[in-house]
């Protein structure tokens, strides 16, 4: 395998960072994770942008443009003869000294991993996900925007381990009021008398980029899709429910918090979400 890194090509066992990193000391640093489906980099150019933003958002200067990184992505994946795959991009702040402030690092390093992924069964897109809510509450949106992308995963990490310690694959983590922010890796929608709910993004939810394509096929597909703060309730009552991210696509839900949701299979409407977004993913991508 070849990772790209600073510039580049290396072998894996080659591919080292310093300890001073600030990414590896302190979270110190951005990430995008993008999905290949059949030569395509599926929505690039949104991601580099979402980037762009975290990188801005935390006084990261990026020390490649747009196109020199996305270039970058393509040569990488074109290195590992991928035609589907997950991309792993990271810019962390650079090495630096062992204080908090950044005051000395850099340059920032460039990090691209590509590679295979699978992150759920496929049996669980057939027969759904089931999922629990856990004690570790989302960083408060004022503290960290959840906007920004950061290396510091440690909050969602938690929650992962929590909900695998009681036999669940997935967590529902809430916010700081007790209303549904967003799964470990993956944003919410429910259907509820034919409308389809998302927790805004001021309630702890990323902005995600397969969230925003589930957004636009709902409009495709004539489901009125609104972005409503949601509580457990909600979820509990709801006829359908699933999942969206880059790694997990579109995967149904069909338990929370040991209630059934709908009859206990995904149901007709998440199924043509499934279906439509697959269609996307090889329309709304750039050629390797």
């Amino acid at each position: 395998m070849k990772i790209y890194l600073n510039g580049e090509l290396v072998n894996k066992e080659d591919a080292m960072v310093s300890v001073f990193d600030h990414g590896l000391l302190y979270g110190d640093g951005v990430f995008e994770g993008i999905r290949l489906y059949d030569g395509c980099v599926f929505k690039l150019d949104e991601h580099l942008e979402r980037l762009e933003y975290s990188a801005k958002a935390i006084l990261l200067d990026l020390p490649l443009s747009r196109q020199e990184i996305a270039d970058a992505v393509c040569q990488t994946c074109r290195a590992n003869n991928l035609s589907n795959g997950y991309v792993r991009l990271v810019v962390t702040r650079g090495v630096g000294h062992l204080g908090l402030t950044p005051d000395g690092c850099g340059p920032p390093s460039v990090i691209i991993i590509a590679d295979d992924i699978q992150l759920y069964p496929e049996e669980l897109y057939e027969k759904g996900l089931k999922i629990i809510s856990v004690p570790t509450r989302r960083i408060n949106a004022s503290a960290l925007p959840p906007a920004v992308k950061s290396l510091n995963y440690l909050n969602n990490i938690l929650a992962k381990i929590e909900a695998k310690k009681v036999g669940f694959q997935e967590a529902l983590m809430l916010n700081d009021k007790g209303e549904i922010a967003e799964c470990t890796g993956d944003n919410v929608f429910v259907l509820s008398k034919g409308v389809l709910y998302t927790p805004p993004l001021d309630a702890g939810s990323l902005r995600g980029i397969t969230r925003a394509t589930v957004m636009d096929i709902a409009k495709d597909l004539e489901v009125p899709c609104l972005e409503q703060a949601l509580t457990r309730y909600d979820l509990w009552t709801a006829e359908e429910c699933f999942l969206t991210g880059t790694a997990a696509e579109v995967i149904p839900c069909v338990e929370v918090d040991h209630r059934t949701v709908g009859d206990g299979e995904p149901g007709a409407v998440t199924k043509s979400f499934i279906s439509k977004f697959r269609e996307k993913v090889c329309i709304d991508g750039v050629k390797l």
